[in-house]
């Protein structure tokens, strides 16, 4: 069974943060379909944890704001036909959503010029392919 949830090296969700919310699931499963809580649903309640620093929860809360409600991540995973699967797929998707959310942004690209030669050999390619292309035809051009 899942217990904590561990979204990367140094940051683990511990259970006792966890909510799970089980349901039947639509599509697949023969007669057992009808009986069986398939379905999971898997809260954390980001606002209220004090697992993360300040900074990290404020970058998260930026990045999850749209899936947020009143400071709840929701998760749902219904593609397995056993809870137990399906609780490891809402739990993978809560640490990738989590990893995804307090990942440091990426560094800013500083623009650059292309060097003269780059642009000389860019330039010279260029005419080549043209002299290539012109050399095709059947009636000479100039």
């Amino acid at each position: 069974m899942v217990d904590d949830v561990r979204v990367n090296d140094r940051l683990t969700i511990p259970a006792a943060e966890l909510a799970w919310r089980f349901s039947r699931a639509s599509g697949p499963g023969g007669q057992g379909v009808n009986t069986t809580d398939s379905r999971v649903e898997l809260s954390w309640d980001l606002g209220g944890s004090q697992l993360l620093p300040p900074m990290l929860k404020e970058r998260a809360g930026e990045r999850l704001g749209h899936r947020l409600v009143q400071g709840v991540l929701t998760v749902t995973a219904s593609e397995h036909r056993s809870q137990l699967r399906n609780r490891e797929a809402a739990a993978a998707r809560l640490a990738g959503l989590v990893a995804s959310a307090i990942a440091a942004p990426p560094r800013v690209r500083r623009e650059t010029r292309p060097s003269k030669g780059s642009v000389e050999r860019r330039i010279a390619a260029k005419k080549r392919r043209g002299e290539t292309k012109r050399n095709r035809r059947s009636y000479p051009s100039d």
